[in-house]
C-alpha cells in the first residue's frame, strides 16, 4: 500500500484547497491565546488584539483570539466527513496584564467554538505534562491566600461530526479490523487522564522562524491516529507547526494533509517528514514487543492473531496488522508518497 500527505502554507481560516465532507480526522494544536509567544501571530489576523492589549484588556483580547480560531472550527466541520473525529489539543494560560493576573481558559472556549459549528463534544483527555520545575506554585510562597497553583495539564478536546461512523462494506469493515489496537494499548489509550507522555522540545533553531514551536510530543498524535481513524484515512492538521501530525500519519499508515502560515518551517517540516519511516519502524517494532512481552506473562488464550500467528487477548485484534512504512518519494516540493512493506 501507499499514502499520499501534502503541506499548504497558507492561513487555516480557509482551507479551500478541500472539498467538503472529505476529511476523515483532525488532529491538531492551535496558537494558545494569551500566551505571549503567540502574540504576534493573532495581532497579524486582527489589529483589534493589539489594541486590546495595549489598553491592558485581556478578556477583550482573549475574546478576539478565539473569535479568528472560530473560523477555522467552521472550516473543519465543512471538510469534516460525517463520523470525523476532531483533537485539539490545548493548554490554558495564565497571564499578568496591567496589575491583574487571571486565568484565560481556552480549553472552554475552544468547547464552545466546537460546539458552536455543529460538532458533537465527547469526554475528553487531561495531557500531565511531566515537569521538573522545583516549584508548584505561583506569588507568595508559603503565605496563604497569595499563591496560585501551576497549570501541569493540558486538554486534548474531542468531538465528532454527527453520529457514530458507519463501517458499511466488507472491505471497510476488514480494513477497520486490521488497524486494531492491542486489548492492552486500548486500555490506556482510551483512559481520560495520560500522564506517561512527555513534552517535546520547543527550541527552534536556525531556520528563520518563531524562536519556539508549540509542537505536541509525536506519541501524542499517534495515539490519536490510532485511536479515531483507520488505515488509509485522511488526517487534517490546519495548524501543522514543525509537522508532528504528518510525521505520526505516515508511521500509521494514514494519509494527511496540513497548513502552515509561516513557510520558514519548511525545512523542519521535511526534515520531520522523512524521519516518519525511520519513526515508524521504530513504533512499530516497540508496539509488537511490548504485547510480546505483555502476552507471554498471561494465561493462555483462545485468540491467535492471523498476521503475527503470537496470542491475542480478544478477537478483535486478530487481524490486527502493522503496516510498516518503508520508503517516501517527493512528487512535487510540498507533497509525497510514502510506500510501505509488503
Amino acid at each position: 500500500m501507499h499514502t499520499t500527505h501534502r503541506i499548504i502554507y497558507h492561513n487555516a481560516e480557509e482551507l479551500s484547497e478541500l472539498a467538503d465532507q472529505s476529511v476523515d480526522l483532525v488532529v491538531t494544536s492551535p496558537p494558545y491565546p494569551m500566551i505571549g509567544m503567540w502574540d504576534d501571530l493573532f495581532v497579524q489576523w486582527d489589529t483589534d488584539i493589539e489594541r486590546a492589549l495595549a489598553n491592558e484588556d485581556g478578556p477583550k483580547a482573549f475574546d478576539l483570539m478565539h473569535r479568528r480560531l472560530d473560523l477555522v472550527w467552521k472550516e473543519v466541520a465543512r471538510v469534516a466527513r460525517d463520523g470525523a473525529f476532531v483533537c485539539v489539543n490545548i493548554g490554558d494560560a495564565t497571564r499578568t496584564i496591567g496589575s491583574e493576573f487571571r486565568l484565560y481558559p481556552n480549553h472552554a472556549r475552544i468547547l464552545q467554538g466546537l460546539q458552536s459549528v455543529g460538532l458533537n463534544l465527547l469526554p475528553d483527555i487531561l495531557w500531565h505534562k511531566q515537569s521538573n520545575a522545583p516549584n508548584k506554585f505561583m506569588g507568595s510562597g508559603m503565605l496563604p491566600a497569595g499563591a496560585y497553583v501551576t497549570l501541569e495539564h493540558e486538554y486534548i478536546l474531542i468531538a465528532r461530526k454527527g453520529k457514530k461512523r458507519v463501517f458499511s462494506t466488507s472491505g471497510q469493515r476488514m480494513n477497520r479490523r486490521s488497524s486494531a489496537l492491542f486489548w492492552e494499548e486500548r486500555n490506556v489509550w482510551f483512559s481520560d487522564i495520560w500522564s506517561d507522555l512527555k513534552g517535546t522540545g520547543q527550541r527552534i533553531e536556525s531556520h528563520g522562524s518563531r524562536t519556539r514551536s508549540g509542537a505536541f510530543p509525536f506519541e501524542l498524535a499517534y495515539r490519536l491516529i490510532s485511536m479515531y481513524s483507520v488505515k488509509d484515512d485522511l488526517v487534517l492538521d490546519p495548524f501543522l507547526g514543525t509537522g508532528t501530525s504528518i510525521q505520526a500519519a505516515i508511521s500509521s499508515a494514514r494519509n494527511s494533509i496540513g497548513f502552515e502560515v509561516d513557510e520558514n518551517l519548511d525545512s523542519l517540516i521535511v526534515e520531520n517528514m522523512e524521519t516518519g519511516i525511520r519513526t515508524g519502524q521504530e513504533r512499530i517494532d516497540r508496539r509488537l514487543s511490548d504485547h510480546r512481552a505483555f502476552i507471554s506473562g498471561r494465561e493462555p488464550t483462545q485468540h491467535i492473531s492471523t498476521p503475527y500467528l503470537f496470542p491475542v487477548m480478544t478477537a478483535h485484534e486478530t487481524d490486527l496488522y502493522l503496516e510498516v512504512p518503508n520508503s517516501l518519494t517527493w512528487l512535487e516540493s510540498n507533497r509525497c508518497t510514502v510506500q510501505y512493506e509488503v
